[in-house]
């Protein structure tokens, strides 16, 4: 597990109902697997293709089936929540019925799951814009529900709806030493589903890695 680069604790941050502490710099946190390096995702943004945002016609979310069941029991949501977590346990129904939650956008530890969205790193719709709209549905629900690769993560739900669908030209994590990270991850899912990036996209990233 690396060491998250983010999550400066500000002392000026108003109080939120749940949270349990605002977490240091250097606090190990849960984070999705196969997030490439700096000079991998580097390499893999130049692998990609460069081509201008589709269009949104025909795009809804049900399009990408998410939350599916595993073999066990738990749905994709559950699954990230008991890999996210620390100290996290679950009833019958595979709810989680304890346990904190780190979320690297904005340095926050919450102890109630509904506190907690569980972010697609390339937002659905930001997928659709950019090759999804042609997959078929089986390789749509394989990517929003993507457990193998870095493209979901738990995270505070307030900075999750925050961010919709924007690409990282218009919007990056609040906590700035989580922006390479989220660089590596972005890169790493788009990478992995072969979506393209606009001109503006690969700017922002790149200066992001170029700062890791």
């Amino acid at each position: 597990m690396r060491v998250h680069r983010s999550l400066r604790a500000t002392l000026t941050a108003l109080p939120l109902a749940g949270v349990i502490a605002l977490v240091p710099a250097g606090t190990a946190a849960a984070e999705p697997p196969g997030i490439p390096d700096p000079a991998a995702a580097k390499t893999e943004l130049n692998e990609l293709k460069v081509a201008p945002e589709g269009s949104m016609d025909g795009y809804s979310r049900e399009k990408f089936p998410h939350w599916i069941e595993h073999p066990d029991g738990c749905n994709t949501r559950e699954e990230v929540l008991k890999r996210d977590g620390k100290d996290v346990h679950v009833g019958s129904d595979c709810y989680p019925t304890s346990g904190s939650w780190f979320s690297p956008y904005d340095g926050k530890t919450w102890d109630k799951p509904s506190s907690l969205d569980i972010d697609h790193i390339v937002p659905l719709a930001a997928a659709w814009r950019s090759g999804a709209a042609q997959w078929p549905q089986q390789r749509r629900q394989d990517f929003a529900n993507d457990l193998e690769g870095p493209q979901l993560i738990a995270v505070t739900n307030s900075v999750n709806r925050e961010k919709g669908d924007q690409t990282p030209d218009k919007w990056m994590p609040p906590a700035q030493d989580y922006h390479c990270e989220y660089a590596e991850m972005w890169v790493g899912s788009k990478h992995k589903w072969q979506l393209t990036v606009t001109d503006a996209e690969k700017a922002a990233l790149q200066k992001a890695l170029d700062a890791c």
